[in-house]
């Protein structure tokens, strides 16, 4: 059951489109402007303290749910499609394909590189762009974690940086660019109203995960590598890899990652990091030379982890990310 709480705010620690970060009396939280506008110093507001309360990986982070200083909140959307439907943060987000009615399907043989888990996006960016540097890439958010699109910085400085041309949030994920009301249409989006010369499609923050074989939000990535396949697309499995993760499970390839390939009804492209570290009877594994994908993303000024973990720690991690952009910016 979720917990509320009401307290202060105290302070301004960041702001950006869509988002602000704030300490209050209760500790930090942020606000999705999107959703209930923006607050100041010293407004009131609620708190939803539950993930805080139940030592989720949130950073210790409340959010703000609702600012008591206000009698009302109104943003007219650009259209009638609701996101977060049937709560009462629903929000009408509209949709890109109301305004693009005749958008064509087939991705024309565009490259879709699909990753389980957030921190793999960057990675597949800077090798993507290394190979072919004026290449036009579209980002896919999904909703299987995150939803708010403004919560990622590593997006910010993604498109911040014109490593990324535009952002697509699909399903109940909301905040990009265009917004999506699935991520086969996001992926026609990204091709037709973009102009994408290739598609990332990976989750935003905070991969959902039991410890069970099923019970993991990474395993959408099996749908959207038979949707790219059945558009048209050159989908490509960015293998979840590890030799920093304690977990088992984790090391080596994912368990995570050999699931999701299992469920994959289409035959798809796998990039492997080196000779050897994964094969499977129905998918094309093809050996990708390594690029120096830490020295890459210090050169764009990103900083990424991956559970906490950098590429000092994790350094298969970041190899086999960046070997699936390469293999994608082969393609093309």
């Amino acid at each position: 059951m979720p917990s509320f709480r009401t307290g202060v705010v105290t302070g301004l620690l960041s702001e950006r489109a869509g988002l602000q970060r704030v300490e209050t009396d209760r500790g930090r939280a942020y606000v999705l402007t999107q959703l209930t506008g923006s607050v100041a110093v010293g407004d009131s507001v609620v708190l939803n303290t539950t993930a805080v309360d139940l030592h989720l990986g949130t950073g210790g982070w409340h959010i703000v749910h609702w600012n008591l200083a206000r009698q009302e909140f109104h943003e007219p959307g650009p259209g009638h499609i609701m996101k977060l439907r049937y709560t009462s943060l629903q929000v009408d987000a509209g949709s890109a394909e109301e305004h693009h009615p005749d958008l064509p399907h087939a991705l024309e043989g565009m490259p879709v590189v699909v990753g389980g888990l957030h921190s793999q996006v960057p990675c597949m960016a800077v090798a993507i762009r290394a190979a072919v540097p004026d290449a036009r890439i579209a980002y896919v958010m999904t909703d299987g974690a995150a939803l708010p699109i403004a919560l990622s910085d590593l997006v910010a400085a993604l498109t911040g940086s014109g490593l990324v041309a535009a952002t697509i949030t699909a399903g109940h994920a909301f905040g990009g660019d265009l917004e999506a009301v699935s991520v086969p249409s996001a992926l026609a989006l990204a091709r037709h109203a973009v102009g994408a010369d290739l598609a990332i499609v990976a989750m935003g923050p905070g991969v959902v995960g039991t410890g069970t074989t099923l019970g993991t939000s990474s395993l959408e990535v099996a749908a959207i590598l038979d949707a790219a396949d059945a558009l048209g697309g050159r989908p490509i499995a960015a293998l979840r890899m590890s030799d920093g993760d304690e977990r088992e499970r984790h090391q080596g390839v994912s368990h995570h990652s050999h699931t999701a390939l299992d469920l994959t009804r289409s035959s798809v492209l796998v990039a492997s990091p080196f000779p050897g570290a994964f094969a499977h009877d129905r998918h094309d594994v093809r050996d990708v030379p390594p690029r120096d994908i830490p020295a890459l993303l210090v050169a764009a000024g990103l900083e990424v982890t991956t559970m906490g973990r950098g590429p000092e720690a994790d350094p298969l991690f970041f190899a086999a990310a960046g070997a699936a952009g390469t293999l994608a910016a082969s393609l093309l």
